[in-house]
């Protein structure tokens, strides 16, 4: 019933900047919480940053703080993660994470607090 699906994950150079498209198909988006989170191969999945639509909050993990930017589009039903400075140490495939069931609180950056996931898309970063 609702889908998710990332693109914009590119190969670029240590400084650059990249934004990531999540576009949401089905569903009411504009009361769902969502997140980005990356994995890197043979490690866990990562939170990266999430937006809670019950105050307009953003949330960030520390490593991508005052470099990364989660926003959203309520008519385009998407989220966005604007990201600056990039660091091999960014490398990934980022996926977009979507609450779609809000029950309380919002432990944004726990894997289990969302309903669905995108497939994810690929960001790799030279130095």
């Amino acid at each position: 019933q609702v889908q998710l699906v990332e693109s914009g994950g590119d190969l670029v150079q240590a400084g650059d900047s990249l934004t990531l498209s999540c576009v949401v198909s089905g569903g009411t988006f504009s009361t769902y919480g969502m997140a980005w989170f990356r994995q890197a191969p043979g490690k866990e999945r990562q939170f990266v940053a999430a937006h809670s639509w019950t105050n307009g909050n953003a949330f960030y993990a520390e490593s991508v703080k005052g470099r990364f930017t989660i926003s959203r589009d309520n008519v385009k039903k998407a989220i966005y993660l604007q990201m600056n400075s990039l660091k091999p140490e960014d490398t990934a495939v980022y996926f977009c994470a979507a609450e779609a069931d809000y029950d309380g609180g919002f432990q944004y950056s726990k894997t289990f607090t969302y309903d669905y996931w995108g497939q994810g898309t690929q960001v790799t970063v030279s130095s």
